[in-house]
Formats: C-alpha cells, structure tokens, sequence
C-alpha cells in the first residue's frame, strides 16, 4: 500500500471508534471469508475482498436484492489511488471501509458519488426516474429490514397501513424536492424524463436528510454493523416511535410505515420516541363526547382521519387539547396529508387559529378544528359526529394546505388520534377526565335530558398500556 493510500486510507479509519473499527474489520472479515477470496493464511489483511455473491449471501434475508446490489456498485465505486475504479469485480477492504466512513460519517460531497453509483453505475447525469427507483428501493429496504431485525418498536406491517403504497407517497414527496439549477422543480412525467447531473444530486441529499438517515439504517441493520453502538444520533434513534396501545386489540392503524416516519420527523425532537393511542372510532366508537373524554388533557396529539373517498389526512396538535372558544396551540402545530399524497403543511404566520375544540356552546361552533376559520377550517370535525370540512381555496390560511379531503364537505370513516412524547403530569389520575368533567355544561345538559353519563365505564388509564407493545 503506497504511502498516500495509507494515508487516505487511515484519515477514514480514524473517523471510527476503535470499538467501531473492531466491529468494521469483524464484518470484513465475515464477508471476505465467505467470498473464498482470502487466499493463504498468511496473506494481509488488506488483500481479503468481498464478492457481490459473499454479500448476497449476508444480506438474503435483510435487504432486498436490489439494494444488496446497490450496496455492492456503491463500494466498488470507490476510486483506489493506483487502480482504476470499477475494473474489478471485488471490494478491497479500503474500498470497505472507505464506503463506511463516507456515508456513515461524510458530508453531501463525500457521500455523493457513491451515492450516484448506487443510483446507476454507469455514473453521469441522470433521469429522474432513476433516481425514483432508488429512492424507493431505499424506503422499501428501511420498512423491510426494522421488519427482520424487529426493530419497528410495537409497530408491524399487520398493525399498519399496507406499506407498499406508503413507499411511493413518501418517495414522490421526497423527489418532489429535485431542484434545477434554475430554481424550478419539474413534476410528475416531467421529472422521470428530466435529467439531473451530480451537483443537483448533491444539493437534493444536502437537502432532504432522509436520504443520508435511510443510507445508514440500511448499512447499519441491512449489514449488521454498528447498529449498537452509541454514536447514533437521534434521528436514527427516533426514525420510528415506540408504538403504545394497539397491541392485541384487533385493529390496524390508518398510517403506514412510511408515513409515520414522515410524520414523525416533523414533531418537535422532544416528542419523536413515543406515540400512545388514545381513540380510534374503530375501538371507542363514533361519538364527539367519547372523542374529547379521551383527548382533553393528554398532552400534544397527531390527529388522522379517513374519509368514505378513502383520503386519509390530519394534523398535530402541539398543545394539550382543552374545551373552550378560543383557539390555541403555537407555530408549531401543522396539517398533512397520507393518501393519496403524503406531505406536510406547516405555518404560514398569516393567522394563530393552530387549534380550537368546542363542544355544548350555542353560540360559538362545537368540533374540532385545524387552520382556517370558524366556517371555513382547513381540517373540522363536527360534534355531529361523521361530518366534516377541509376547505381550501386556494389554500388554508394557517397552514397553506390545500383542500385534504375528497370532497369539500366529507363523511368520516375512521378516525385515531396518538399522543406524542411523554404523558403530561396532568393525563394521570386528576387527567382521566369525561368531557362532562371538563363542561360541567354539558353534564347538566344530559342529566336534564334524563341521560346518564354513559362515559364512566369506558374510561381507559393509560397506564396500562406502557410498556406492552415494543416487541414485533
């Protein structure tokens, strides 16, 4: 090995903890082994290499095929001072740990041109549609692989959404961020046709993180390496929230893998490790008073509904929810959407209507509402129970959503809302309160209608869901 080999080669080894360059060398090892490559027992090290066969076989079961063979043109691609990149058919242990250090630990510019490889390793600019396809190969391989290693954290591909459509909402979201030199993004068959050479590549990687999180999970669970060690950062930590109250009651979420990591990715850093069910229609039944006994006081929420069109969409509540006229919540509250498009509408600073729950006033409108006005929401739940209103035209003022249903005026189908992060103080005990508890109103309304508080045999701790549902 020549001196500025050695040189290049150490500088990217040092990047790693000696405990990750045991773990780095121990896979190489496993990898060369298996390829029958190493020669005699007395030959170096470094001149062991990996076969796209040896690491087929490694990762048969974790990773689909295509992106086991991504892997592979990514690491061959790695350019070797002295050698000609590509001319060989097997991975040398600096072309291995090279690969390692730039997508685990390098910036946009040292992750880009592996990066294009993986893509297409023919190199050059290239087609959008391309750059679809790996997109979504990479998101089916992250689905795929939290699947086998069980790291999905309560969550399944039996208690969600069919993810398979959630792959291609979040890759169409993520491409939608291609930009052109010139500043403009093509869409839709624009975009597959239109070619993108390395520099706009690199710019949408600097851009969208979600591509550099994926590469690493994929290397990391995909190989098995350095998947426990301590220098993950929380946004591979927190990809996917601990999953809290759906075990074992035979229902299936409304979100997708796919999608809650999108989601999840947008709430506040704070609030990404956990999501608690507290009503699904499916479970608590269809009614707006048994709605707010289970959201009132809980803590900040994500609201998601599905319309009889099959739309699915809602919001995130950054605020306890609380019954009263006004509007509350902060900046940080927003709208999104799952299907048939996946994306996420934030706060314009037009106007501070985040949030509003109102139930048993006559003079002020009784739902639940998101963005806009009273009238005219970008996302409302009316406490006649089974209607609602997104409307936009063009876009909601709070939120600049369009509208997210089918239709204008929808029908409600099926509705969940999960609380994020850790339980307030006060969702314990003092919080485990109806509706009625909070409007003294509207107990008195019912008990002049001769009507019980049918609520009371329905209330649920929350307790007793933690700690249940983190095993697959």
């Amino acid at each position: 090995m020549g001196n500025a080999e050695s040189n290049a080669y150490q500088n990217h080894l040092s990047r790693f903890l000696p405990e990750e360059q045991s773990d780095i060398d121990g896979l190489f090892d496993t990898l060369s082994g298996s390829s029958g490559s190493s020669g005699a027992k007395n030959s170096k090290a470094a001149k062991k290499t990996v076969t796209l066969a040896a690491l087929q076989a490694h990762t048969r079961e974790p990773l689909p095929e295509a992106m086991t063979a991504r892997l592979y043109n990514g690491m061959k691609s790695i350019d070797l001072p002295g050698k000609s990149a590509g001319l060989s058919e097997q991975i040398a242990k600096e072309q291995f740990v090279i690969f390692m250090s730039n997508l685990l630990k390098g910036n946009a510019d040292e992750k880009i041109s592996i990066i294009m490889r993986m893509i297409a390793k023919t190199g050059g600019a290239l087609k959008g549609k391309q750059i679809q396809e790996f997109t979504e190969d990479l998101i089916t391989s992250v689905v795929h692989v939290l699947s086998y290693r069980k790291e999905l954290k309560g969550w399944s591909l039996e208690n969600t959404r069919d993810s398979s459509s959630g792959v291609k909402a979040l890759a169409s979201e993520l491409l939608s961020e291609l930009k052109l030199p010139d500043g403009t993004k093509p869409v839709g068959s624009q975009l597959l046709e239109t070619s993108f050479d390395q520099s706009v590549i690199e710019d949408w990687v600097y851009r969208v993180p979600q591509i550099s999180v994926f590469l690493s999970v994929v290397i990391r669970q995909g190989l098995h390496v350095l998947h426990s060690l301590p220098d993950q950062t929380n946004d591979i930590l927190n990809l996917v929230p601990h999953c809290r109250g759906i075990k074992g009651r035979g229902v299936g979420s409304l979100f997708d893998i796919p999608a809650i990591i999108y989601i999840n990715s947008h709430l506040p850093a704070e609030m990404q490790h956990k999501w608690q069910l507290l009503f699904s229609s499916r479970l608590h039944g269809e009614s707006f008073s048994q709605l707010c006994a289970h959201i009132v006081n809980k803590g900040p929420c994500i609201v998601i509904i599905r319309d009889l069109d099959g739309f699915i969409f809602g919001g995130f509540a950054s605020h306890s929810w609380e019954v009263k006229p006004q509007f509350q919540g902060d900046n940080s509250c927003f709208l999104f959407s799952v299907s048939p498009t996946l994306a996420v509408y934030t706060y314009t600073g037009y106007n501070d209507h985040y949030m509003y729950l109102n139930h048993g006033q006559q003079t002020m409108p009784n739902g639940l509402g998101m963005g806009g006005q009273h009238g005219y929401f970008g996302l409302w739940i009316d406490s006649d129970y089974g209607k609602g209103h997104s409307k936009a035209k063009p876009r909601c003022t709070t939120y600049n959503s369009p509208q997210l249903s089918a239709k204008e005026d929808f029908i409600l189908d099926a509705m969940e809302v999960w609380a994020v992060g850790d339980a307030p103080e006060s969702a314990g005990k003092k919080g485990k309160k109806s509706i009625l508890d909070v409007d003294p109103q509207a107990q008195a309304l019912l008990e002049m209608a001769g009507k019980s508080r049918q609520s009371e045999g329905l209330r649920e701790p929350m307790e007793e869901e933690e700690g249940d549902d983190d095993e697959n």
